[in-house]
């Protein structure tokens, strides 16, 4: 039985060679990219297959544009340096060409097995003014290969295509010609029952993804045949558990890149997973409402037994429909338990939570990591699956802890002591931060013109951790941002002159975290101009800011604020559901860290960390 795949759903590949199939009422031209590092095409122009060109090894000549296409693919003679393969469809130039794929019946992509069995279906809809769409990807993940629905299209065509793969626009150009090269007239389609429709489902990532697989780990080609050969009639290979997880199997040089890279990865399959579920479940509802409409339409069926027989088998349909989709959700969920359950204990420090034990053997870095985590990210479908919330060091942006109203599903609410959770949210991030550099290569201001946050920073006050307190009020908060906007602004006049060894004696080289607590307590018009130009300026020359705040307590400076609550991160100190990603649009649950009770394990970094900056150690 063919299984219809909705846009970022997923399926494991049984297989290594196979075909791919294109059924269209219009010619299309097919194309493929083999993509490696960084999402970039593997090799430039030469690891890409278009119509009368030699293709790179795995992969056979798509032929012209035509309304039908079949192509062969043999994972195991794909470079080893291959971490996915895209296949994208295009509308092909010449008088009487569809301008766009609006316009058009929607394609649909075929998975054929070597024997040429239909393994799944997808057929590409909810496209517009797009021009060339890549319709299915396949990828490897732990090992095994899978194929999935991409639907992602380019109102650009296949030089838009090429150019977020990393061809530069003028190589682009001329293999976007050679793609669409040869036109041929529109023939009528092949007779064919409709396929069933699927949802558009939401939409997918348009920029570079992160790439997953290990460069050393892939399947292995069948020795002594080439790859196109007249294989002898088999028997398809039975189907494969999932390939067992294992820490560190993404791409990178490094194991910490390594381990990066493959807790996004986790958290993108989530999404998709996810996404794929909720396609299905909505497109289940919707075939039900459908069918019972109909039944009501017709005044003469309403009633009877012939009336409750069609909504019996209408609801039969849309939970045997449910339950398809439940079985893979729970499939995709249990493979990605397993591997958080392999990848949690590798993390090191600055990625795993404070329940690890890494943290007990904690020692200060040499070098500052790659990245460091915020917290944990979860959707409902899956409330026991935590993915690290992770981001890139040195800062991009700002972090906002919304010391104000948290998210509740229905409206908003305040907590009662969310306020002090936000000052000891704060000063856990910013113990993380201090923790994950090197001796010296952080430097942590705070700005609490109130004492309100006394209690949470004390123990890093107490350590020797903070830079010396300023004055108390206002005067503190503009002896503060007087200091950061003018080192702000020597760093950049030196980075802009190529100068950077005549930065003045004396100037503190280390990353800048400014911890402004209680804003805009204690703040003027003057003060809030340079907090704002911080926030902006700072993070290119290593000023970053950690900002404590209720929105509506700035409520009185308007608008004037708003680029400042755009420009920041906002995460909150009580699990929240806040969280959008810009791929699927889902709202996520974000959970922030927080320190196991009755652990000592932060005393023991504060030490360790403060200990390490003392001179003479």
């Amino acid at each position: 039985m063919t299984a219809e795949l909705v846009r970022g759903q997923n399926q494991a590949l049984p297989w290594t060679r196979l075909e791919i199939g294109v059924e269209a009422d219009r010619a299309l031209a097919l194309g493929a990219v083999l993509v490696g590092e960084a999402g970039h095409a593997l090799g430039g122009a030469e690891g890409i297959a278009l119509p009368g060109v030699p293709p790179p090894p795995g992969l056979a000549a798509p032929g012209p544009p035509a309304p039908t296409h079949r192509l062969a693919v043999d994972l195991g003679a794909l470079p080893s340096a291959a971490t996915r393969l895209d296949l994208f469809l295009a509308l092909p130039d010449g008088p009487g060409a569809p301008a766009r794929f609006g316009a058009l019946a929607a394609p649909r992509v075929l998975l054929l097995g070597p024997g040429g069995e239909k393994a799944a279906g997808f057929a590409v809809t909810g496209l517009a003014e797009e021009t060339t769409v890549v319709a299915v990807e396949l990828y490897r993940r732990n090992g095994a290969w899978k194929i999935r629905a991409v639907g992602q299209g380019y109102q650009g065509g296949v030089p838009a295509l090429l150019t977020d793969r990393g061809i530069d626009p003028e190589t682009a150009r001329r293999l976007a010609a050679v793609a669409q090269a040869h036109p041929v007239a529109p023939l009528p389609p092949a007779p064919r029952p409709d396929p069933e429709p699927v949802p558009a489902g939401p939409a997918t990532p348009s920029g570079g993804r992160v790439d997953y697989t290990h460069p050393g780990r892939r399947p292995t080609a069948p020795a002594g045949r080439h790859p196109y050969a007249t294989p002898a009639p088999a028997a398809p290979a039975p189907p494969t558990a999932p390939a067992a997880p294992v820490a560190g199997d993404a791409s990178g040089w490094s194991m910490e890149e390594r381990l990066h890279n493959q807790v996004w990865g986790m958290f993108e399959d989530l999404a998709r997973t996810v996404a794929a579920y909720r396609g299905a479940v909505e497109f289940a509802e919707d075939r039900r409402e459908r069918e019972l409409d109909a039944v009501l339409d017709d005044p003469r069926g309403r009633t009877g037994q012939g009336a409750a027989a069609a909504r019996a088998a209408a609801s039969e349909r849309y939970e045997t429909l449910v339950a398809r989709a439940q079985e893979a959700l729970d499939r995709d969920l249990a493979q990605l338990a397993g591997e958080s359950q392999v990848v949690e204990p590798a993390l090191s420090p600055a990625l795993a939570g404070w329940e690890s034990p890494v943290w007990h053997a904690y020692r200060p870095p040499e070098q500052p990591p790659l990245s460091v985590r915020l917290g944990d990210l979860g959707l409902p479908e899956a409330p026991e699956l935590r993915i690290p919330m992770l981001v890139r060091l040195p800062l991009e942006r700002g972090l906002w802890i919304d010391a104000g109203r948290l998210s509740d599903g229905e409206g908003e609410s305040r907590p009662a002591g969310l306020r002090a959770l936000a000052a000891g949210s704060a000063a856990l991030h910013a113990t993380r931060l201090l923790a994950v550099h090197p001796p010296g290569g952080l430097t942590v201001h705070l700005l609490d013109p109130a004492g309100s946050g006394a209690a949470a920073f004390a123990g890093l006050r107490n350590a020797g951790l903070l830079a010396p307190a300023p004055p108390a009020g206002a005067a503190g908060v503009a002896e503060v941002l007087e200091r950061l906007t003018r080192r702000v602004d020597l760093v950049h006049m030196a980075v802009r002159g190529g100068a950077r060894d005549a930065l003045p004696p004396g100037l503190d080289t280390a990353e800048q975290l400014l911890v402004v607590h209680d804003f805009p307590h204690g703040f003027d018009d003057r003060a809030v101009t340079r907090l704002r130009y911080l926030a902006d300026e700072g993070p290119a020359v290593g000023v970053h800011l950690l900002l404590v705040a209720d929105r509506d307590d700035a409520a009185g400076y308007g608008p004037l604020l708003d680029p400042l609550w755009r420009g920041l991160l906002r995460i909150t100190p009580l699990p929240d559901r806040h969280l959008a990603d810009p791929w699927v649009h889902h709202l996520w649950t974000f959970t922030p860290p927080c320190v196991p009770r009755g652990s000592a394990v932060l005393e023991t970094v504060v030490g360790a960390t403060a200990r390490a900056r003392r001179p003479g150690r």
